[in-house]
């Protein structure tokens, strides 16, 4: 059964731009090392919840969007073995935390087993 890592992250709308490259150099790096797909998305319909929601989740300041991502591998191992060379990728090594396009100390992410395909 496939495994998905899942991402929510704020980003500044002025930055959105930015973080569209990042996300297609981080996505090619992933592919290449074996991630089945990779998707960035961002918020289209996404209203504040009284309770919870995706703004409320990532702390959402005003000029920020959240932006939803997921990567797919065939398992949890497949999943280990495509980090494990991503991380060693010279390509990512430039990103440091300060430099980055988003907030990363308010993202939220998560490895998730399938639970049903369709």
């Amino acid at each position: 059964m496939a495994y998905v890592d899942g991402f929510i992250v704020p980003v500044p709308k002025k930055q959105l731009e930015a973080y569209r490259r990042l996300a297609r150099k981080a996505g090619k790096i992933w592919r290449e090392h074996g991630a089945l797909d990779f998707h960035e998305c961002v918020a289209d319909d996404v209203k504040v919840g009284k309770w919870t929601s995706f703004p409320r989740a990532v702390k959402l300041r005003p000029n920020e969007t959240v932006v939803f991502s997921w990567i797919t591998y065939k398992s949890r191992a497949h999943r280990d073995r495509v980090n494990a060379k991503v991380m060693k990728d010279k390509r990512l090594h430039d990103m440091h935390p300060d430099s980055l396009p988003f907030d990363g100390k308010r993202m939220i992410y998560g490895g998730f087993k399938v639970l049903v395909e369709v």
